[in-house]
This record gives C-alpha cells, structure tokens and sequence, in this order.
C-alpha cells in the first residue's frame, strides 16, 4: 500500500548505518567502532570506499544490515536534505533518532506482507489503520521521535501480526515459538506453517526443510544452513534473516532475491 519507502536507498542517506551504530571487533566487523563515530570506510559523500569487499575485508555484518528505507527517510524528509556534515548540531538528534525510525520502518515492512496476503482480508481494515498510524509516526520531527515509546508500538503493532499469523497459518504446524534450536538437526523436517517466532535457529541445518508459511518474525537465522528448503509463503522474513543464513540458488525464498554472497559460498 502506498506510504513511506521501504527499500534501501544508501545514494539518498547520509552514511546513518556507517555513523550512527557501533561496531564490536568480531566475525562480523572488524574493527571496534563506537555509536556516533563515522566508520573509517565512509567516504565524503557518504559512500562506502569498500562496498564491494566488504565480506573480504570482515565487515559481514555491514551485509546484512538493513534500514528499511528508514536512512534517506531521515536524510532527506526528517532533516531536509542536509546532512550532519554540513550542520554538526544535526549529528546528536540524526544519530539518536535513526535507530527509531528504523524500528517504524521495520513494522511497516511486517504490516506490508500481513497486507498482501489475501487470507488476512478479515483484517485489513486493521491493518490499515495501524498502517497510516505509523506512518504518521515516521512523519514526525527529531525531537517527537526521540520521545516515542517504540517499545509500545512494537506491542500494539505485533498483537495485529500474531492475528494475521493465525489466519495465513490456517492450519499450524509446530509450535517453537522463542525456541532454543541452536545447533538443531532439522534437515528435511516438516515445519510447513510453523511458529517459530523468536526462535533461535543459529547453526541450524535445516537443508530441504519445509518451511512454507512458517511464521519467522524475529527468529534468529545467523548461520543456519537453508540450502534446498522452502520458504514459500513464510510470514515476516527480512532481508537481514536471509542475508545472515546460508543458501543457495535451490532456496526458495519468500518475494526476496538471493543474496550474492550465497553464489560464493
């Protein structure tokens, strides 16, 4: 439905994931980089000098981050299109208020699949609603996001998904939701409209496994082994969730493209 963007547009932000959020040394990063300090990669006009090898130089991480659109949100309609280079006393509010935009962001994607699913007609008109609430939240200035309890959207927010769940899951498969299954040898298992909402599915090898309309809102999805299973259908999968697994061109994945590190193994 019409609104806010939800796609990435990193030419029309101003380096809000480089500048905004910490990093800690690790598989993912490799450098110490604390919240406020512009990455050292960043470039002056708020490209990255290492896009195209950010795996090969261990910056994984950076690959699979995404803001939702949130970034050239804030830039371009928050704060008009001027960045926190050219007014240094934007940098305080733009930082602190990025990672709250992002979470409007990221409940918009979730309205949008529950929107665009045809069994959740019931609840469209609800989902409407919440829909224009929020996106009257995004329109918001700096100082009126820093003061939103983002907490009690995500609840208001995630009782209408759970609702929307229920009715594309008409027939429910397991139930995991918030599960510990690190590590869990779930290869070829059927979790055909399975709750796994939260669940922890790190390591996980869940190779040819059965996964249409599973409920993945949340579930944590770093290293988990998805080659050959089917996600057809699943409910709430982003693009971070498939970005941190592993795949290959015989996942089938839910309206997502694959991503390019997968080719690479």
């Amino acid at each position: 439905m019409p609104g806010v963007e939800l796609h990435a547009e990193c030419s029309r932000c101003f380096g809000l994931c480089c500048a905004a959020l910490p990093f800690t040394a690790s598989a993912d990063f490799a450098v110490d980089k604390p919240a406020g300090t512009a990455c050292g990669n960043l470039l002056a006009d708020f490209s990255c000098g290492i896009h195209e090898r950010l795996r090969d130089e261990g910056y994984a991480g950076c690959t699979v981050f995404d803001c939702f659109g949130a970034g050239q949100h804030l830039s371009q309609h928050t704060f008009g299109g001027v960045s926190w280079r050219q007014e240094p006393r934007s940098r305080e509010p733009m930082f602190a208020a990025f990672p709250v935009m992002r979470g409007l962001h990221e409940l918009l994607h979730y309205l949008t699949d529950a929107l665009d699913r045809p069994e959740t007609a019931p609840l469209h008109a609800d989902l409407r609603t919440r829909h224009t609430e929020l996106t009257r939240l995004t329109e918001q200035d700096a100082g009126s996001l820093l003061a939103l309890d983002l907490d009690a959207e995500r609840a208001r927010t995630g009782d209408l998904l759970a609702r929307a769940s229920t009715l594309v899951r008409s027939r429910p498969g397991p139930e995991h939701r918030g599960a510990d299954l690190m590590g869990r040898r779930l290869r070829r298992a059927d979790l055909r409209g399975a709750h796994l909402r939260g669940a922890l599915l790190i390591a996980a090898d869940l190779r040819d496994a059965d996964l249409r309309r599973a409920d993945l809102l949340g579930a944590d999805l770093r290293d988990t082994d998805l080659r050959g299973a089917d996600l057809t259908g699943a409910l709430f999968v982003t693009r971070p969730q498939i970005a941190a697994a592993r795949g290959d061109t015989s996942t089938r994945l839910p309206g997502l493209q694959h991503p390019r590190h997968w080719e690479s193994g």
